[in-house]
């Protein structure tokens, strides 16, 4: 398996094909219940870290508010330039590195858009980075899988027909990790194209220990887009607010 299968997978279209064809009035639903929730500030500053082509970073900036897209596959950001706007910019960056430093007021990660990673100090870089990039007392909301429910429900073989293209997909797991391998059938393909997604599994306690190394400290969990009580044995997604403690939080720098 490609170490860093989400570059090469991320930058093609049946990537998008598989996961995005879906209404663009449920991002609407999430993203009002979200604000709904957090009630920022106007003129708030908002920072979407593997945003893709930018769905949720519309929905944020028609509200008004100063919104930053970022995402490290450069064919989706090329995607996401078409929006742009006074008020709403992407790039291409990788969430690894450095990127603005305390200049957001929110800053958000979508559909298990984390978890990529091979080692534990690349986990911490990108919590990192979110965590700098946050004003004193901002805000970072972080949708995950939940790692129970994931386990319980997880359907090892299925087959998905969208368009003209046949996608096969096999999951499974071990301690660490989940995985799909997704085999993409398409007549306009000399042979079939075989990808292979690896998720941690990360749990609430992970999240609680990784944020408190950055100095983020979680206020409010959630174990769906329609915001319930989070439960982990029922709950499909998890959900996590978490606030930037400021200049004198703990931060603690791992070795």
């Amino acid at each position: 398996m490609d170490k860093q299968w989400f570059k090469d997978w991320f930058n093609t279209p049946y990537y998008h094909q598989l996961y995005f064809k879906r209404d663009e009035n449920e991002a609407a639903a999430f993203i009002d219940k979200l604000i709904d929730y957090l009630k920022p500030n106007a003129h708030s500053f908002m920072l979407d870290v593997a945003c893709g082509k930018g769905r949720h970073s519309v929905q944020l900036a028609s509200k008004g508010f100063n919104v930053t897209g970022i995402d490290l596959s450069s064919d989706s950001i090329e995607e996401a330039l078409q929006y742009e706007t006074d008020k709403l910019h992407f790039f291409t960056h990788d969430m690894r590195l450095p990127f603005s430093i305390n200049y957001f007021d929110y800053a958000f990660n979508f559909f298990t858009s984390f978890g990529y990673f091979n080692t534990q100090r690349e986990n911490d870089n990108a919590i990192r980075t979110i965590a700098q990039s946050l004003k004193k007392s901002g805000y970072f909301v972080l949708d995950y899988l939940n790692v129970h429910y994931a386990e319980d429900n997880l359907i090892h073989k299925s087959e998905k027909q969208i368009d003209d293209v046949n996608f096969l997909i096999t999951k499974w797991y071990d301690d660490d990790f989940f995985y799909k391998k997704i085999i993409v059938e398409d007549e306009n393909l000399h042979e079939p194209l075989i990808y292979t997604e690896k998720v941690a599994k990360f749990s609430l306690g992970d999240f609680t220990e990784m944020f408190a190394y950055q100095g983020l400290q979680i206020q409010e969990v959630f174990g769906s887009y329609s915001f319930d009580t989070y439960d982990i044995k029922k709950s499909p997604r998890l959900i996590m607010i978490a606030k930037k403690l400021g200049r004198y939080g703990l931060i603690i720098e791992r070795c």
